[in-house]
């Protein structure tokens, strides 16, 4: 299963982690895994492309987090909207293969 997790702050967008993988079918042939790849790293892409903000990544097999520097804007927020949807999407068709969660985080920002 996928796990992804929306961070928040003060009702804001901070960053997602994203860790697992869907088991929906072999790799390479496994659409679950290829939207939320696409999610993802289309918004992290779309940030710096978009929006003109640099988020501190981390991506490693099964693994990415993605952090928005402090006070990334109303852009940012926008993609990161963007990001939710899909995803939630996905999860309602895919219960078993995706879970999205939102976590309120006090303070600034997650480091990777």
């Amino acid at each position: 299963m996928i796990r992804v997790t929306l961070l928040k702050n003060a009702g804001e967008f901070t960053g997602f982690e994203c860790k697992g993988h869907a088991g929906y079918a072999e790799a390479g042939s496994d659409i679950v895994c290829a939207a939320v790849s696409i999610l993802t790293t289309t918004c992290v892409n779309a940030l710096e492309s978009v929006a003109g903000i640099e988020a501190k990544i981390q991506v490693e097999d099964g693994l990415m987090k993605a952090y928005l520097p402090e006070n990334a804007g109303h852009d940012a927020q926008v993609i990161f909207g963007f990001l939710r949807q899909g995803l939630r999407d996905i999860a309602d068709e895919y219960p078993r293969y995706l879970q999205l969660t939102e976590k309120k985080i006090i303070g600034g920002s997650k480091q990777c």
